[in-house]
């Protein structure tokens, strides 16, 4: 059977019920499943509830899968493909918090579409973008090949978390404890951005990242800095002065070993993101910047697709509230994080970083460290057959190109999908830069749903066909 000559049938259905989906997604928006604040526990298992039953409604065998924390949805698709490939789809149902709710033009979960002058349109609520509007692109490819044809063309297993926006705290023990049943091919996750509006994405490298605080202490109490003042040691001055020799004039990380095994990018990658018409300038315009700060030589693409880094998050110490108060404090803590690039240790990066923290510590002083976790940085092959094939269909879809573009961001899930199952994934997204996901005014393009879903119909026929060409 040739799935490509059922394409264009399958989408005609697809279109016909696309304001029932719409529906159906307004219907998950309208579910507060916060997963950080315990109050909402109820809401986020009514929305696991919710997509487990739709998903036995198509043919899965689903159920609710209970963690430690907010339970996972489990379903599982035999297609009667013989050849089919098996895929495991990931997404999350669970959302950030709404606050600052005043900075709403609009009720979080009460979805409305959005009609602008030029005639666009977008859906706005909370995880309108991240991710019950992207899950539900694929949710609905599932539904119109099973509509159409009354088969999906590949087999499934489909994973929705309830704690990606709140750490992930179930997930590592949850793939340990059922590795064997969701073990698949591949897996497929739709949690990530289009190059721009019109032209799709594939991301094919990620940064890791390790992270966690440093406090430094010196005197058993805060001082009075007119009493101790130049003859007792200051942990706010020592800490900044650590810190600040962490990078060298040309923006290169000084930590012993940092770059062990840190490459340059290939000249494939160099390549396609040359060909991204992609403007510095006008990016850190956007925020107000003007002049790279990273490593010397590298192009903003480079420094933040390809390079590694140490940023300091945050620093604290000494009185901070109003007034003024002149003390000496006992101690100073800053947030560190190092996003890392494949091939970097991040054990061995954290470690380094410990390590020269000490070495610069003088008399009286000691440290303590707070690791925050971490996981290595990964690269997928842009000759890789099944990210070929899912190109292929976006760019049939949209007409344009299919960018295949770094992130110098982290997904925690693709490296454990990698390092626990033994799986690669193919980050396939439609939401925007502007979407505006975490923040008040979320929201999710409707052009990015609509053909969203039309973009799995086709990858999903695509590599059914590819498993029994």
């Amino acid at each position: 059977m040739s799935y490509s000559d059922k394409i264009d049938d399958v989408l005609a259905s697809y279109e016909e019920a696309f304001p029932q989906s719409l529906e159906r997604l307004f219907e998950l928006l309208r579910v507060p499943s916060i997963s950080t604040d315990p109050a909402y526990k109820g809401d986020c298992l009514r929305a696991a509830e919710m997509l487990s039953a739709e998903l036995n409604d198509l043919g899965f065998e689903a159920r609710v899968a209970p963690t430690a924390g907010h339970p996972m949805v489990v379903g599982h698709y035999k297609s009667q493909n013989a050849d089919a490939p098996h895929a495991l789809f990931y997404g999350h149902y669970d959302v950030q918090p709404a606050d600052p709710l005043e900075l709403w033009e609009r009720e979080p979960f009460d979805p409305q579409l959005i009609e602008r002058e030029d005639g666009t349109k977008a859906i706005g609520a909370r995880g309108a973008s991240d991710d019950k509007g992207q899950l539900r692109t694929f949710v609905e490819a599932c539904r119109a090949w099973k509509t159409t044809t009354g088969d999906i063309p590949c087999n499934l297993t489909i994973l929705f978390e309830g704690e990606e926006e709140s750490g992930s705290t179930s997930m590592e023990p949850f793939l340990k404890d059922n590795a064997e049943e969701l073990k698949s091919d591949f897996a497929l996750v739709c949690d990530t951005t289009m190059w721009d509006a019109n032209t799709p994405a594939i991301t094919i490298s990620l940064r890791g990242n390790t992270a966690g605080e440093v406090i430094i202490k010196a005197a058993k109490r805060d001082l009075h800095s007119g009493l101790y003042g130049s003859a007792a040691r200051n942990p706010i001055t020592l800490l900044t002065r650590i810190l600040g020799r962490l990078h060298d004039e040309d923006g290169r990380v000084t930590l012993p070993g940092f770059y062990d095994g840190v490459k340059d990018p290939s000249p494939e990658f160099l390549d396609l993101w040359n060909n991204l018409d992609f403007d510095g300038e006008a990016f850190l315009g956007a925020v107000g910047l003007s002049v790279p700060a990273g490593e010397t030589g590298r192009t903003v693409l480079e420094q933040t697709w390809s390079r590694p880094t140490a940023e300091i998050n945050g620093i604290i110490g000494g009185y901070t509230g109003d007034g003024f108060k002149t003390v000496i404090p006992a101690k100073a803590s800053a947030k560190v994080s190092f996003r890392l690039v494949p091939d970097q240790d991040p054990e061995a990066i954290w470690e380094s970083f410990e390590n020269y923290v000490r070495e610069n510590l003088p008399a009286d002083c000691e440290a303590e460290f707070i690791r925050r976790g971490g996981g290595p940085g990964l690269a997928l092959s842009a000759s890789n057959p099944t990210l070929q094939q899912c190109a292929a269909a976006l760019t049939e879809e949209w007409g344009t190109q299919t960018a295949l573009m770094g992130s110098g961001g982290s997904i925690p899930i693709v490296g454990d999908f990698n390092r626990l199952l033994g799986m690669e994934t193919i980050l396939v997204g439609f939401a925007l830069d502007d979407d505006q996901i975490h923040s008040p005014n979320e929201k999710y393009e409707l052009n990015s749903f609509h053909k969203g879903g039309r973009s799995w119909v086709r990858i999903l026929g695509s590599l059914g066909d590819g498993a029994t060409a």
